[in-house]
This record gives C-alpha cells, sequence and structure tokens, in this order.
C-alpha cells in the first residue's frame, strides 16, 4: 500500500527496531518524549497478528511506557491505537501533564493552549537507553 503513511520510510528518528516493529521518537513541540510503536509490515488491525505477535508488540509498547515513566515522570501517559487515518497497527505512547496544551482530553482534541515543552537530553538519551537495553 503506497499511500499508507507508516509504509514509507519514517520523517522521525528511529530509536530501535527488529524485523517487525520499529520505535519511533515523534518530534511534537507540546508533547517531548512522545513515541510510536510501528509494526513494520502493513498490517491493518491487531487481531490480523497471531497471539505470539501481539504479545511480543504490546511487550514493546510497555517498555517504551516503563521508560518514559522512569525517566520522564509524567502525570499520566496515555497509550493509543486508533488508526482511522492511517490503518497500519502502530501505538502511540504519550506522556501527559496536568497542565499540558490539551488536558484532559486527548492530543487530538482541540488545544486549549499553547506551550512549548522541554526534554533534557540526558532524560531523552536515558529513555532511548531504557528502550534499546530491555529490547537486545
Amino acid at each position: 500500500m503506497d499511500k499508507c503513511e507508516l509504509c514509507q520510510p519514517p520523517v522521525y528518528p528511529i530509536v530501535w527496531k527488529n524485523s517487525k516493529f520499529r520505535i519511533i521518537e515523534i518530534d511534537d513541540p507540546s508533547y517531548s518524549a512522545y513515541y510510536r510503536v510501528e509494526h513494520i509490515q502493513h498490517i491493518k488491525e491487531m487481531t490480523d497478528l497471531d497471539e505470539s505477535e501481539r504479545d511480543e508488540l504490546m511487550k514493546v509498547v510497555f517498555i517504551v511506557e516503563s521508560a518514559i515513566k522512569i525517566y520522564y515522570k509524567p502525570d499520566k501517559i496515555n497509550l493509543a491505537s486508533l488508526g482511522n487515518l492511517t490503518p497500519h497497527v502502530h501505538w502511540h505512547v504519550i506522556p501527559r501533564f496536568y497542565d499540558d496544551n490539551h488536558f484532559p482530553g486527548s492530543i487530538w482534541s482541540e488545544q486549549k493552549k499553547f506551550k512549548k515543552t522541554k526534554i533534557s537530553s540526558q532524560v531523552r538519551k536515558n529513555i532511548n537507553s531504557f528502550i534499546i537495553k530491555n529490547l537486545n
């Protein structure tokens, strides 16, 4: 499927990748430490994966969530798999704070304000190192 954004080479940095999945760090000025876990193959639904591959994918998602929780310490972490605009299996892992630009709505809801977030290079390095260490 050549029109699928996730079937194209990613525009954002790849933090980790294997033969099935990749983790992308999304560059969003409103949401530092926002990651997306993508299935490399064009697969539309989670139920199109066999049980072991679903388990493997969720392990990757949970490792990313753990890294963000440990090193970035948000108030909440949203895990989202919508795929309405991009019908390709992927999970958004989004740190949320009570004073972020969309709280309490989703990051795709109407923005209430605009405030850039900042993450130190050390925190980013710690998150990415944790991910790589726990998936290799």
